[in-house]
């Protein structure tokens, strides 16, 4: 098991973009998958589903998963963003909801079958009232999914491991995983990504390829890295995954842009298939 992972590329929906031409750069660059980004609640429609379906049919690039952003302020830190990301925030949170019923809808449209997004600071103790609100939230996110038939994944990164598995159990719909993000639990200070498989690998539906290290102070999150030069041990991660028989895809993320990251995102590529190819 293992030996059938291939290496995609994360793409961000725009409404000005040209997508057959982005997609053509994927397979320029000898990749077969992307997972799909998009945080314009505007272009969840049949209109741009039409576009994506086209560009899919004439380029032959799969989208492995819909990730779907959500409205309103977002703050990637540790204190600005417990008010600010994902469903977390009851002030924010039935907004958000409606957007990603929508994106499950439009990854329907899409004939994508898992839906993924970052949920927020999950409350670590499951006795906080807010915690079984945001699990009420999901749970209709969820069966939305179901009824899509898609999986909802959480992005990793807010939560702790063991709060992260116990959520998914406390839906409990049957269709709930992980996009395991291994930077981002290193970025959180949550976890060592290697030893989270332990916890909650047999959820993992979806895999980032992105490096990052640890956070420094209590305010900022750690810094994104090129992958290999982070804190993220990708050899032992990719045996690890090899081990509990994950074959999904890992897509890479580099949160830059220009030819720095189409350089980075090349190197990534490389070592990644490198890994996966090993014995």
């Amino acid at each position: 098991m293992g030996a059938n992972m291939r290496v995609g590329i994360l793409v961000n929906l725009h409404a000005d973009m040209d997508l057959k031409e982005k997609f053509g750069e994927l397979k320029e660059m000898g990749v077969e998958s992307c997972q799909l980004v998009c945080w314009d609640r505007s272009l969840l429609n049949e209109e741009t589903a039409a576009v994506v379906r086209e560009a899919v049919r004439e380029k032959g690039i799969e989208i492995t998963a819909f990730w779907c952003g959500w409205e309103g302020p977002k703050v990637w830190n540790f204190y600005e963003g417990q008010e600010t990301l994902g469903l977390v925030p009851q002030a924010f949170r039935f907004r958000r909801l409606e957007m990603l019923l929508e994106g499950s809808d439009f990854a329907r449209l899409l004939g994508v079958d898992n839906l993924v997004t970052h949920v927020g600071y999950m409350p670590e103790n499951p006795y906080d009232p807010n915690y079984h609100s945001v699990i009420a939230c999901l749970k209709e996110l969820a069966l939305r999914c179901k009824d899509n038939g898609q999986n909802f994944l959480f992005e990793t990164g807010q939560e702790t491991p063991v709060t992260l598995k116990r959520a998914i159990q406390d839906i409990g719909t049957g269709n709930v995983g992980i996009n395991l993000d291994p930077a981002n639990l290193l970025m959180y200070g949550k976890g060592n990504p290697v030893d989270s498989l332990d916890v909650f690998g047999e959820y993992v539906m979806g895999i980032h390829g992105k490096d990052g290290c640890y956070p420094t102070n209590g305010y900022e999150l750690g810094e994104e890295k090129p992958l290999g030069q982070g804190k993220v041990n990708y050899p032992a991660f990719i045996r690890k995954l090899k081990e509990i028989g994950y074959d999904g895809d890992i897509t890479i993320e580099r949160e830059i842009s220009g030819e720095e990251q189409k350089k980075d995102i090349l190197m990534a590529k490389q070592m990644l298939e490198e890994l996966i190819a090993a014995e």
